[in-house]
């Protein structure tokens, strides 16, 4: 499959759950644009799926607006995302990356993965720290992107989980040209690790946004999986 997300390259995906919701769009401004970080991440928790409640699509339908042209990473952690899949899309999502172990079985995974298509959007597939990740392999030629948590989903400002880093691994070695995205704890510390293990797409909410320089940041996250992918 071609994926929708364009050909392999390091992308940075700050979290706006780090932002400054009283001032969010122009918290998003700041690390938007060339040469900046390419998507903004949009973490949707329904306090059912995981224990915390973020916020719903309201937010991003106004992320839509001020951003028209904004790639609007959007991470469901929520039970039945196939429900959600046309509010999300009316809402301006560019990707819905669902979690493998919030579906029934692979088979209705593709349902859904083809629904996300048909949307409009690209889709991806999330797996938690303590999923094996043959559930979502089975994906890896049907979704635009796989995303490893490298924390438990639900929470930000965990610290990185290193031994997520099997599973990035593996999924590189079976498909060169997959987008695989790691969320959490991801920083200029840590991003090397990851980098390494073959991630090309980084999500970073406390390291860009609580930084004093958030474009250095954003390049130094870049350079790390650059250096690797060449």
């Amino acid at each position: 499959m071609t994926s929708q997300l364009g050909q392999l390259r390091a992308v940075v995906s700050p979290s706006i759950l780090a932002a400054d919701f009283t001032r969010l769009g122009d918290e998003c401004a700041t690390v938007l644009g060339d040469g900046h970080a390419e998507w903004l991440h949009c973490d949707v928790m329904d306090g059912a799926f995981v224990p915390n409640i973020s916020f719903g699509f309201p937010i991003i339908s106004s992320l839509r607006k001020r951003f028209p042209d904004a790639f609007l990473d959007c991470h469901l952690m929520v039970e039945n995302p196939g429900k959600w899949v046309e509010p999300l899309a009316k809402a301006g999502g560019s990707l819905m990356t669902f979690h493998i172990e919030a579906v029934e079985s692979v088979d209705a995974a593709r349902v859904l993965v083809d629904a996300i298509h048909d949307a409009g959007m690209a889709a991806g597939v999330a797996v938690k720290p303590g999923t094996e990740l043959a559930a979502a392999g089975d994906l890896a030629d049907v979704v635009d992107m796989v995303l490893i948590m490298t924390v438990e989903p639900g929470f930000g400002g965990q610290s990185f989980m290193p031994e997520t880093m099997t599973k990035v691994e593996t999924l590189r070695a079976s498909h060169p040209q997959l987008f695989i995205q790691v969320d959490g704890g991801l920083s200029p510390k840590t991003v090397d690790t990851a980098a390494a293990a073959g991630a090309n797409v980084i999500v970073a909410g406390s390291a860009v946004f609580k930084a004093d320089d958030r474009l250095a940041v954003i390049d130094a996250l870049l350079g790390s999986v650059s250096a690797s992918l060449a």
